[in-house]
Parts: C-alpha cells; structure tokens; sequence
C-alpha cells in the first residue's frame, strides 16, 4: 500500500514497529526458536511500546488507533518473527478484545490495563482435543457452587498459555441447552486447579508457547463470568472479524520477510555469469511473490478499514485470511526454492519462514472454515 494512502499516525505506527523488529526482534529471532520462548524483555517492550494494547482505546491504557494501524503493526512484528507475531495479534484480538466487548466496568477496570502494558499476558481457551473449528462441542464443564464456579475439563492448542497471566475460558454451564448453554471466564492462571500440562512441540512459530490446560475443581468467583450466561458462543465467535485480520497480517509479515530474504539472495547469488535475480525463470518467481503480497495487503487493509469504521467485515476478513494464509506458504516455498540447497538449511532464515507460515491456514479458523463462510454470504451477493 502507497504511503500516501496511510494517515500521518498510521505510518509513524507502521515505522516504529518496522524499526523495532529489525533492530530488536529479527536478531533473535532463531536463538528464541531455539530456546522456544520469546525474551521476557523483548514482551515488555512491545508493552512499553504500546504493540500489546493496540486495540484497547486510552481509558484503559491502550493505544487504540484503528485497525489499519494494527494491521501494518503486526505486519512489521511477524516480519521480525512470526512467534512474535502471534503472541502480539492473540493477546490483542482475543487476550483484550473480549473483555473489552463484554466486560463488566470492574472487569475493565481491573485487567484491561495491565492487558494492554503488557503486564499481564492473555489466552483463550476454547478449542479442547475433541473440538476444534465446531466450537460448540466442548465438554469442559462450570457449574455453580455457594456463589463460585467450579471449572473442570482439558483445552488444547492454547496460545500463550505458558506466559499467559489471564485465560478466557469457555464451559458449559447449562448442557440441556446446546450451543445456548456454553458460557466466558475470566480465570487467572494461578488459580488452584488450573495446570498448564505442556508446552507442545510445533512444526513452526517454536518461540510462541502453545500448550495443553487442564482444569481441575479450578474455582473462581461468580463474577468472574464474562458477559451473559449462555452467550459463551456469541463472545467466542465476536472476535472472529479482528483474530483474522490479525493472521492475515502475521503471514503477511512472515512472507515478506521470506520475499525480503529472497530478492536480497537474488542479487548476490552469482550463477552463469551474472546474479540468479537475472535469469528471467527467478526475475518471474520474484515478480509472482511481490504481487501476490501486495494483494494480500490491500485485502487485509480493506478488511481492517470497514472493522475500524464498525461495519460488519466477517467475510471480507475471512477472504483476507483466506488469500494471505495461503498465499504465505507460496511465497516462503518460492523463497526456499530461489536459496537452492542453502534455503534448506538452518543458517539460512527462509527455511523457518517456510514452517512459520503453515501454521497461519490453521489457528483462527482453518481455510477449509474461511471458504464456508465466505460461501454462505454468497448466498446473498446481488447479481
């Protein structure tokens, strides 16, 4: 996107995340992968920075701006690292995002704050080993006990959920009811009953700690229920529209960066007299990655704009996750393909880019989920 399309505030945005994930974020990008956690001082600055609360508005500490500055951000961030990435766009979309659309005052009051610092890191459990995109199958169970709720069950694939400070847990707490019957919990994680059993073992994104939770007579008070009773579902599928535009934007980061590493490679790489970058079969791959980012750009902008002016944006979101999740894992394979044997290797950065990337068609509601609803709306396109 042009720069004379983006407000003043928008690029200064922009350019101090860029800034920050060249200088701070990329050099230890793979000794964090390495070590499978991001540095501790690395996530307070992206508190300091205001990268943790950027969908939080001022009253709470946040630095809400629109969803177009966010967008650019996590961008910027996952160009770093994609793990960085993914930490910044869930503690955002569904660590903040949540308690700020359905908390009470005190709930705001209380957590939104050291949310949007970084202070305290969010997570979300929602999918369980059983149920992942049909996310009113759960069997993790609340019930309500002389005014406080008992929490039992196992969540899986819970981002964040080593660091996390506050998870945003989803039970069942009336079954007769089906999908009206799941209900939200605030539950801080060190909360008597709540285990974190593992870190899991992942293809891409390592530094980013995704693990397995129990819930054991994990108890808490009654009003830590989040929004209404039964409406469990609507606050777990609200945040849909600004998750995937915050994946978008992470595989958007994490292909560039691929591309980045690519047409650098490109022009210092000699072969048959003259750099690779040349040849018209890699000047055509080169040319094939930069349109299709630029595509992925402008699908995921538009989506953020119609978010930011509060109009509803689930399939333009979902084609923007669609499009750019998909488009990620091309490019980086191209990356790979144009370093030859090296892009094969460790002590090149592309081979990490290329498993970073798959993840991005999966979490936040697979691609297989993004053609179904993005179907359903076709059902009423005028022709």
């Amino acid at each position: 996107m042009h720069d004379l399309e983006l407000s003043e505030e928008q690029r200064m945005i922009r350019d101090m995340a860029r800034d920050f994930a060249r200088r701070e974020i990329a050099p230890k990008a793979q000794a964090m992968e390495k070590a499978g956690w991001i540095d501790d001082a690395l996530v307070a600055q992206m508190g300091e920075l205001g990268l943790l609360g950027m969908v939080v508005p001022e009253e709470w500490g946040g630095s809400y701006i629109d969803y177009v500055a966010y967008a650019l951000a996590v961008e910027e961030i996952s160009a770093g690292d994609g793990a960085a990435g993914a930490l910044m766009s869930i503690h955002n979309s569904v660590g903040c995002g949540p308690i700020l659309n359905f908390g009470s005052q005190a709930q705001k009051d209380f957590w939104l704050a050291d949310l949007a610092s970084g202070q305290a890191i969010g997570c979300f459990c929602l999918t369980e080993p059983q149920a992942g995109s049909e996310a009113n199958n759960l069997r993790t169970r609340a019930e309500l006990r002389d005014g406080q709720w008992v929490l039992n069950g196992a969540k899986q694939f819970v981002s964040n959920g080593k660091r996390a400070k506050l998870a945003i847990v989803f039970a069942v707490t009336d079954p007769e009811l089906g999908k009206k019957g799941l209900s939200a919990f605030l539950v801080p994680t060190d909360t008597p009953g709540f285990t974190v059993d593992r870190s899991e073992h992942k293809m891409g994104i390592r530094a980013s700690d995704t693990c397995a939770v129990t819930l054991s007579d994990c108890t808490i008070p009654e009003a830590s229920l989040l929004g209404p009773r039964g409406k469990g579902l609507s606050i777990a599928l609200s945040n849909l529209e600004g998750g995937r535009i915050g994946i978008a934007a992470q595989a958007l980061g994490i292909a560039r960066a691929a591309f980045d590493a690519a047409l650098g490679y490109s022009r210092e790489r000699i072969q048959f007299g003259k750099p690779i970058g040349e040849h018209q079969s890699i000047a055509n791959l080169l040319a094939d990655m930069h349109t299709q980012l630029n595509a992925a750009r402008l699908l995921i902008l538009h989506a953020a704009r119609l978010k930011s002016a509060g109009h509803p944006c689930l399939s333009q979101a979902s084609q923007a996750k669609l499009f750019a999740s998909e488009m990620a894992e091309r490019v980086c394979s191209k990356a790979v393909q144009i370093h030859g044997g090296y892009g094969y290797l460790e002590d090149y950065p592309v081979e990490r880019y290329y498993r970073d990337a798959r993840i991005t068609q999966i979490y936040e509601g697979s691609s297989e989920i993004q053609r179904l609803l993005i179907a359903r709306e076709l059902a009423n396109y005028p022709l």
